[in-house]
């Protein structure tokens, strides 16, 4: 279904009820961040899990403007905000956002992040405002208007920001395939698909000095080994277990030929417009892209 064309405003509609389900889940299950996940990300040692890279790679951020994109439950957007950035965050799903300025209100911030619940087209973000632009699994959700939201991010970012996004790829024809007859039932939306080579060569348009680090082939076996996905609450010897699969998924996607076996993937540099973007919107027009938003 991803690659067929439907219009933008009924694929809107498709995500946003999809993931007001979800969030409507998760208030049942339990809603508070649990502290020790906080805790975690405060000093993420385990650069071999996902989410504990990007925190390392992020490094600093007390100060730092941080525009989080497709923030869901507010879980990034909080840790961020715990950590001293002043966070805008923006989703689709109006229960996820609702949810997530709850979360917020409990964590007890100083500054809590701003939410706002748009499209991204339509989320009124100022020009030239943001040093970091921070996505969580939400690219491969906007193929039908992929260079459009990256032109979005890049006139909303400071020259030369830092682009930090994790997403699933597929960069192996058929590995995909292989992958979904696993036991794991499907939990994604119609309208998304992992990002492949071509999606990655159009990144690197508007991020030169993309890096793509793999993760998740193994790792993937972790949806077994912690239940629900919490780390935090497991026992001693499921932590191990998931510990030992992403150290091993670290160790062997470092190897080149076997790099692109991963199916999600950190993609990290900064935000630089192609110069035909930047000549489009020449000054004085009224969706110009600032002169601080790129080189």
């Amino acid at each position: 279904m991803a690659d067929q064309l439907r219009h933008p405003e009924e694929i809107h509609r498709s995500e946003a009820a999809f993931f007001d389900a979800q969030a409507a889940t998760l208030e049942r299950a339990g809603w508070r961040l649990d502290p020790a996940v906080v805790a975690r990300y405060r000093r993420p040692a385990r650069f071999w899990f996902n989410k504990e890279y990007r925190f390392r790679r992020l490094g600093e951020v007390r100060g730092l403007r941080i525009l989080d994109v497709g923030c869901g439950l507010g879980d990034n957007a909080i840790l961020l905000a715990s950590h001293g950035a002043r966070v805008t965050a923006v989703d689709i799903s109006a229960r996820s956002i609702e949810l997530a300025r709850r979360r917020a209100a409990q964590a007890g911030l100083a500054e809590p992040p701003e939410f706002v619940c748009a499209p991204l087209e339509r989320a009124g973000l100022p020009d030239g405002a943001f040093d970091v632009i921070w996505g969580d699994g939400v690219l491969h959700h906007v193929l039908h208007d992929l260079d459009g939201v990256l032109e979005r991010l890049a006139r909303a970012a400071r020259r030369d920001a830092r682009f930090l996004f994790s997403e699933p790829v597929d960069r192996v024809p058929g590995l995909r395939r292989l992958r979904l007859m696993l036991p794991v039932p499907p939990d994604g939306t119609p309208d998304e698909r992992p990002l492949r080579e071509a999606e990655l060569r159009r990144i690197r348009r508007w991020v030169p000095d993309l890096r793509i680090r793999p993760f998740s082939f193994a790792g993937r076996l972790n949806r077994f080994v912690l239940p629900g996905g919490a780390f935090e609450s497991a026992g001693p010897l499921r932590r191990a277990a998931a510990d030992g699969l992403c150290l091993a998924d670290w160790l062997a996607l470092a190897v080149p030929g076997l790099a692109r076996l991963g199916g999600m993937a950190v993609l990290e540099g900064h935000l630089r417009p192609p110069a035909a973007s930047v000549a489009r919107h020449a000054p004085g027009d009224e969706g110009a892209l600032r002169a601080d938003a790129g080189g």
